[in-house]
């Protein structure tokens, strides 16, 4: 990935444009990244990455908040050592 500095960024903001289309640049300022600069193309995978990954947890949650509501009330009472117990029994 090239990194330029935010005055480079300025300065050659065209070149800048072209380089993303290619691959990403990072911009610094005082040595810190400050922005990217992405080519269409990686921010549409980018987006459909999080969208994945929002769906996912999604559905991890709504999995485990069925789950919980079938728990018997004895469960509230184990401690996560004596869940670890019993999963390392099973096994």
């Amino acid at each position: 990935m090239r990194t330029v500095t935010s005055v480079e960024a300025q300065n050659r903001f065209g070149e800048l444009i072209d380089s993303a289309q290619r691959e990403p640049v990072t911009i610094t300022r005082r040595g810190r990244p400050v922005a990217f600069v992405l080519s269409p193309e990686d921010m549409k995978e980018l987006l459909a990455v999080r969208q994945q990954r929002e769906r996912v947890v999604s559905d991890f949650e709504t999995f485990f908040s069925a789950a919980d509501a079938r728990l018997k009330p004895e469960a509230a009472d184990l401690s996560d050592s004596d869940v670890q117990r019993m999963v390392n029994e099973l096994r």
